[in-house]
């Protein structure tokens, strides 16, 4: 059975939830892993994506109707050449979660989303009701449709590998629908859904100054994404892409320190893999403490600002 991951890339680069994404395909493969890079003017990320480490193939398909990324159009290019695999992956990001859908309607099975094991070629695992459950489900569909939540599965070696190159026909613009503008967030910060250390203030902070001011000195001195709650980005504290939770980003990077978060279900749901999970909190009986392997009851306002200083 070979298996095909759907690239994740921005034409250039391929973006780090490939790599884990290939972990899972890999785990799924009794046979070859292919990696599909469709695009125009990729070939830098189809060289990436021929040197990560356990890739028999890249298939590259470069046309101006991909540049874009426009879900109708990658799902036509996969679906181009589906038939010739048994499992299809991509990563449970934006681009994965809009492409995919798609791709199993047109081969009408079934979507199995958010996988983060694979107990067999038919057998996955996802978690349900915010990660409370872990559903096991088997399916019987010629082609299955995943979306890997990356954060289940290490990332592959982007080095090692010497896949071969196919190119293919592009497809062409299904005139669906069509592109108009993007507005890109830029930050000297790492992304947060790859970066490895992560700072998160909650609502405790009180207001967007005092977020900035207490949080931003840290985050500085370990070079580390700036995540918040679902609060402190409702209460207007905190942009909408810094939001870790259930409805927001979900995380794992090998350090996560949480300040005035009390723990809800839904921001557990996003960062509760990380590696080493540290929570600052004043009540000692917040939720964020039980999934902490180091917790400090404290005053934030005081604790933070030592801890950078320390730093």
């Amino acid at each position: 059975m070979t298996v095909l991951v759907i690239a994740e890339h921005d034409h250039a680069t391929l973006k780090p939830a490939t790599l884990n994404t290939v972990t899972a395909a890999i785990a799924c493969a009794s046979g070859d892993v292919h990696v599909l890079v469709a695009g125009a003017n990729a070939a830098e990320a189809a060289k990436a994506a021929a040197q990560v480490a356990g890739v028999a193939k890249v298939i590259v398909a470069d046309s101006p109707s991909l540049a874009e990324n426009l879900a109708e159009n990658v799902a036509a290019q996969v679906i181009a050449i589906a038939k010739n695999y048994s499992h299809i992956l991509f990563p449970s990001t934006a681009n994965g979660k809009n492409v995919a859908p798609r791709v199993a309607a047109l081969l009408d099975v079934a979507q199995i989303s958010d996988v983060t094991k694979v107990d067999s070629p038919d057998t996955f695992e996802r978690p349900i009701y915010a990660g409370n459950a872990i559903a096991i489900m088997q399916s019987s569909d010629p082609i299955k449709v995943i979306t890997v939540r990356t954060t289940g599965f290490d990332a592959a070696a982007a080095t090692g590998g010497s896949a071969a190159t196919e190119t293919v026909d592009g497809v062409a613009d299904s005139g669906k629908s069509s592109f108009v503008g993007r507005e890109v967030t830029k930050s000297d910060r790492p992304e947060l859904t790859a970066a490895k250390i992560i700072v998160s203030g909650g609502r405790a902070l009180g207001s967007a100054e005092k977020f900035t001011e207490v949080m931003t000195p840290l985050a500085d001195k370990l070079n580390a994404g700036l995540g918040a709650s679902r609060a402190a980005v409702d209460a207007g504290y905190a942009p909408n892409d810094w939001q870790v939770g259930q409805t927001g980003k979900i995380v794992a990077p090998q350090l996560y320190i949480a300040a005035g978060i009390s723990g809800a279900i839904q921001h557990l749901a996003g960062m509760k893999d990380s590696k080493v999970i540290v929570a600052i909190n004043k009540d000692e009986e917040a939720p964020i403490f039980s999934v902490a392997d180091y917790g400090l009851v404290a005053d934030l306002f005081v604790a933070v600002p030592e801890l950078a200083g320390a730093v």
